[in-house]
């Protein structure tokens, strides 16, 4: 998923320091995107379980790197992003707290041959459209190392997310990387093609956060304690079987697609209940930890220029919510 460079952002850094804390007594403005764990918060919108929770919140549809542009301008008091995106925006100078992990991707971020390319091995010498500095450059990476190559064994072609699906179409790349609904696009428009590697190989690679702003969540951290107690009441609402497929219904509806497609998109992103989202916010190494994962993004985005120095991971992290349920 989602991995932006960071000068992307470096002109609306201003804005956001200028802009500082809304009033309390304004609503939370949150961003979300198409990403099936953010398209859940649907359900507690349609239901009016944050009003039923006592907060005034506002959430706000965007484009993906949009949403991270308005919080990065302080258009927004909490924006949905990836733990490495947080670490792009915040090198910029707009700096967030990780307080509420929503997923990991479980599959739906996908590496994808062309037609007579059946393994990953099979892409050497030949040319992968990515979009170079985003998650799906670090899965490419992984997928290439768990594979006994590296970057110097393909011809790396920089390609927009939300284009590769025409690009394999093409014929100018032996494989695209993107994730949903971009990912199953290719699938279904070039046929032959097939999935050589998944965010599912490397379970924790991409955790899915809301991440606020460090004045909003300082002065209104009990009415974010308040949207993650609605959180969990959607991802119960989610996983019961006898609530599962009107959950499904309201989030197809959101991004347009039926619900039966749009429940296999799903099962591509691993959803946490709030036991495991704990257990993922504990300090640790490697990818089973939000710490050690996020320490492979910061290594992954200082390598490839992203930005120059490491960002302090522990400094974009908080538990206090969390553990306190």
């Amino acid at each position: 998923m989602k991995l932006s460079i960071g000068k992307f952002f470096t002109s609306l850094v201003a804005a956001f320091l200028l802009t500082g804390i809304a009033n309390a007594a304004d609503p939370i403005r949150i961003g979300y995107s198409d990403w099936p764990g953010w398209v859940a918060w649907e359900v507690g919108i349609e239901k009016d379980w944050f009003k039923e929770a006592g907060v005034d919140v506002k959430f706000e549809w965007f484009d993906y790197v949009a949403s991270m542009d308005a919080f990065a301008a302080g258009k927004l008091d909490a924006v949905c992003m990836t733990n490495g995106d947080t670490l792009v925006t915040g090198s910029t100078g707009a700096k967030s707290v990780m307080f509420l992990m929503n997923d990991y991707s479980n599959g739906n971020d996908m590496v994808i041959g062309a037609p007579g390319i059946k393994s990953v091995k099979d892409l050497k010498g030949k040319k992968v459209g990515v979009e170079i500095g985003f998650v799906g450059h670090l899965i490419l990476l992984n997928a290439l190392k768990d594979n006994g190559m590296s970057e110097k064994d393909v011809e790396l072609v920089n390609v927009p997310t939300n284009e590769t699906p025409q690009v394999l179409a093409s014929g100018q790349v032996s494989a695209i990387v993107a994730w949903q609904p971009n990912s199953g696009q290719a699938l279904k428009l070039v046929p032959g093609s097939k999935k050589l590697y998944s965010s599912a190989d490397k379970p924790g690679l991409i955790y899915d956060m809301l991440a606020a702003s460090p004045q909003s969540y300082s002065a209104r951290k009990a009415e974010y304690e308040k949207i993650s107690k609605v959180w969990y009441r959607i991802v119960e609402y989610i996983q019961n079987p006898k609530t599962h497929d009107d959950a499904i219904k309201i989030m197809a509806s959101r991004v347009g697609l039926n619900p039966k497609e749009y429940a296999e998109i799903v099962k591509g992103t691993k959803i946490l209940t709030l036991k495991e989202a704990k257990n993922f916010f504990k300090e640790g190494e490697g990818f089973k930890s939000i710490y050690g994962s996020s320490k492979i993004s910061d290594d992954f985005n200082v390598a490839n220029k992203v930005y120059k120095k490491p960002e302090n991971i522990k400094s974009y992290i908080d538990t206090a919510i969390i553990n306190k349920m």
